[in-house]
Parts: structure tokens; sequence; C-alpha cells
């Protein structure tokens, strides 16, 4: 377990490289004039910094012959941040380029970040 000052420093060193910024979105009930349950996109988290991080895996298939080349694309974000299994994200990297996903898990929370396994949402790829 690191001491306090410790986790402020390690903390500050990984928040420095964050260079994209993001917004989540969830979708929440309400309930409508004529008495039915509809959902709304509400922007619960805007402009937070964060980083991504991609990996390049490879799955062998089933018959061991060919192979697949799977990307996981990592979000690392402060811990106080709350982001649901399932959210929207909209995340904007340095170059102003947006790119949409959504979070496929519970985040692995640290005490100076999480991470979350994030998909590409296909309904905005």
């Amino acid at each position: 377990m690191l001491s306090p000052n410790q986790v402020v420093a390690v903390r500050k060193a990984i928040e420095m490289t964050y260079d994209c910024t993001c917004n989540v979105i969830q979708e929440e009930k309400y309930i409508k004039e004529n008495k039915s349950t509809g959902f709304k996109e509400t922007k619960v988290v805007e402009n937070k910094k964060c980083k991504l991080s991609f990996e390049t895996v490879t799955k062998d298939s089933q018959d061991d012959v060919k192979s697949n080349i799977v990307q996981i694309t990592k979000l690392f974000i402060a811990p106080e941040i709350t982001i649901k299994p399932g959210s929207k994200i909209e995340v904007t990297n340095i170059l102003g380029q947006v790119t949409i996903y959504k979070s496929s898990g519970e985040p692995a929370k640290y005490q100076t970040h999480q991470e979350i396994v994030l998909e590409l949402d296909e309904r905005y790829a």
C-alpha cells in the first residue's frame, strides 16, 4: 500500500500522460407523459482528462490454423469518477478526433487511477 505522499506523486505522474478528454453518457429511465417508461441519454461526466492505451493481442482460433489479432483499448482516468458498465464514452484525442466507445465492464480501480476496457460503439464506428 502506498503512503499518502506516494499516492499523490504517482497520481500526478500518471495524470501527466493524459492527452485526451472524455465525456461519459448514460441512459436514464424517465416517465413519459403517457405514463410509459422511456430512456434518454444524459451526460454525467464532461471534459475529463484521460488517456487511451492500445494493446494488440493474438487469439488462437479453435482450428489452431488461424490466429485472430484483436486490439484491446483501455481508458485511464481518475479513480473518483464513476463510469457504469455499458456507458457511452466519447473520447477526444489531442488532434480533436472524437471516437465513441462503450465501457465493457467494471473498472479496475487503484489508488491512483482506474482502467476501463472499452469497445468501439458499433452504432457510431
